[in-house]
């Protein structure tokens, strides 16, 4: 398998491919442009790329000397406690100007299974997956893109190809497929959650929604398990000096997928559990067309609209007091006042002093009246003309998000905040920003300027908020941030978008130290992306992600006639504890309104011509796929034969 790039999750995904898998991985990277062209420059390079690898993916040992670019080097093991077994593969670097012809095939791709491009640049990875199509009609390709409209558009253009080349492929198999992800579009869930008290996290399966919650249980009883426990928090979660449990944490750590026997012993911790299995109905109305909607009940201040108001109930007792004193309809009443406000009515010469003193009065109503019509007419020109401008964040704002950063990742974050109608106070300081379009139509308040500044971020009514989501590429300017919002609202909520990991926890000790009554959360965009992406290379269909502390859970579609482990078993002897459980049957073809058929029974045989959707750790999943450690026979299916 072949890896393209030169970041965070280009060094985790291949870090994955290897330590989890077993995968024979070459790391394709750019040159930089400065570095020098010798053989000892080119070795110093890879040996540096294999030390970011290792310690992306956590690694304990140290890598073995590096060849020379291009060759086989073999990664010390992930010691993460969760498997002992040595990695079958190997890991090797091969640097290129560019993903061009020669560049690919000195990286193996015409005898390659998958291909993944993960540049950050769109065209690039646009460009490499056009050429390694073409010397490889049979490759799997996963391609990172942004832009989710053209993805589409690809995918189906690049499958075309691939049949045109290989007429005897199958389109819907495994080979020669092509999968478009976006790395902010998977981490983004996670992100938003973790912000949101309350909020699911949902997870979109085919034709289904997976709602997924944490709870936490009362004092020394065990968590509520939902309709399953997916997860079990760390045994330190409420511990001011414990450390957010991950692959290191032993027992402590959270415990993926447990039995019912440890989720019953599991008094006083928290859980994730699954909360409800829901149809993914038709797509709700576009909320591009409300949101652009210009915000009438905004049109006039409320100044002015007690102004206007007094001004109606003065024409109206004008009305009612011409009315009892001359006789006159109602509405002929009102018609002579009006009238005589606006001054165009012929004066009462020869009639009775009450309606002469009527007029007068009039007269005076529509004197001021006259500035309060203009003053409308000038705010409410004001409001049309500032109605595509960034809205300002309102005095009596609170209980909102503070999202600081516009970026690749802050912009999607907005996006789905909004559509869970969280309210939501932008921060960011270029004004050119890919969010600012986003934040402009969506109408959400947004200021411009440095985070680090005096004032920025009182200005966002940080005092008031409920939670601080630090997104910016920049890990000290997070930081700072996190640190000023904390010193102005101690018990606020805090997720903090942090790289390098044992920077991160380091950070994260220290402010749930320091404020043990608020929620402190560090994560990492490529972390919480780079399983959805080794998923697709290893040809499934991985339906998300759900973060458990530093852990990820994943949710995969398989068809049960493909695997071995699920075929003829009942759904509660499929259950492997700590690496798979079958959640329902994929939706795809379910009618509406037949929701229980989603929900299995524990006592239900899986046949071969079911499609289910399994939640599993990332082990788990390439065990049960055949790519792991050997698998044991079941001992359900040992035990019935």
């Amino acid at each position: 398998m072949i890896v393209c790039g030169d970041d965070a999750l280009a060094h985790r995904l291949a870090g994955e491919l290897h330590e989890v898998y077993g995968e024979q991985v070459t790391l394709l990277v750019p040159v930089r442009p400065d570095a020098p062209r010798t053989p000892t420059a080119r070795t110093g390079r890879a040996l540096a790329l294999f030390g970011r690898v290792t310690a992306a993916i956590r690694t304990t040992g140290t890598p073995a000397p590096a060849g020379a670019p291009g060759t086989s080097v073999p990664v010390a093991p992930a010691a993460d406690g969760t498997d002992g077994e040595e990695p079958t593969g190997t890991l090797r670097v091969v640097e290129s100007a560019d993903a061009d012809d020669r560049a690919l095939t000195d990286a193996g791709v015409e005898r390659a299974t998958a291909l993944a491009l993960v540049h950050e640049d769109d065209e690039t990875n646009i460009r490499a997956a056009l050429t390694a199509r073409r010397l490889n009609p049979r490759l799997r390709l996963v391609i990172r893109l942004y832009n989710r409209k053209l993805g589409q558009h690809l995918e189906t253009l690049l499958d075309q190809a691939a049949a045109v080349a290989e007429p005897g492929l199958d389109p819907d198999g495994p080979t020669a497929a092509t999968t478009v992800l976006s790395d902010v579009d998977t981490a983004a869930p996670g992100l938003a959650a973790a912000a949101v008290a309350g909020t699911s996290k949902v997870v979109q399966a085919g034709g289904l929604l997976l709602h997924a919650v944490e709870r936490l249980p009362a004092a020394g009883e065990a968590p509520d398990p939902g309709l399953c426990t997916l997860a079990l928090l760390s045994a330190t979660a409420v511990d001011p000096a414990g450390c957010e449990g991950s692959e290191r944490s032993g027992d402590a750590g959270p415990r993926l997928l447990p039995d019912d026997r440890t989720v019953a012993a599991a008094t006083g911790r928290a859980a994730v559990t699954l909360e409800a299995v829901t149809a993914a109905g038709p797509a709700a109305a576009s909320a591009r067309l409300a949101a652009s909607a210009l915000p009438v009940a905004s049109l006039f201040s409320r100044r002015l609209r007690w102004s206007l108001a007094g001004a109606a109930a003065a024409v109206l007792a004008l009305a009612l007091a011409s009315t009892f004193t001359t006789g006159d309809h109602p509405l002929h009443a009102a018609y002579l006042t009006l009238l005589d406000i606006f001054a165009i009515g012929d004066p009462a010469v020869g009639e009775s002093t009450s309606r002469q003193v009527l007029q007068i009065l009039a007269g005076f109503v529509g004197l001021l009246l006259l500035p309060v019509i203009v003053a409308a007419l000038i705010e409410g020109l004001g409001t049309f003309r500032t109605a595509t401008t960034l809205r300002r964040p309102p005095r009596g704002l609170s209980g909102h998000v503070v999202l600081l950063g516009l970026g690749k990742v802050g912009t999607r974050v907005l996006a789905r905040l909004r559509r869970l109608d969280i309210p939501v106070v932008c921060v960011e300081s270029d004004p050119e920003a890919r969010g600012i379009a986003v934040a402009r139509r969506l109408r959400v308040p947004t200021v411009i300027g440095d985070v680090t500044e005096e004032g920025v971020l009182e200005a966002a009514r940080i005092d008031r908020a409920h939670a601080l989501l630090a997104l910016t590429s920049i890990d000290i300017t997070n930081l700072e941030a996190a640190l000023s919002a904390r010193a102005v609202s101690p018990e606020l909520r805090v997720v903090l978008r942090l790289y390098d990991d044992d920077f991160a926890t380091a950070v994260f000790r220290t402010l749930r130290t320091a404020h043990p009554a608020a929620l402190t959360r560090s994560r990492s965009v490529s972390h919480l992306a780079a399983p959805a992406f080794a998923g697709a290379m290893l040809g499934r269909q991985v339906l998300g992600a759900v973060p458990v502390e530093r852990r990820v859970l994943l949710f995969a579609a398989v068809d049960v006639e493909a695997h071995p482990l699920l075929d003829g078993l009942t759904v509660a002897e499929a259950f492997q504890p700590g690496k798979w459980r079958v959640i329902a049957l994929d939706g795809g073809g379910t009618k509406p309104g037949t929701g229980q058929a989603w929900r299995l029974d524990p006592d239900r045989v899986l046949k071969p011509d079911d499609r289910v959707v399994v939640a599993a750790t990332r082990r788990g999943l390439a065990e049960l796929l055949g790519r792991g450690a050997p698998t044991s026979a079941n001992p359900a299916r040992a035990e019935r034969n």
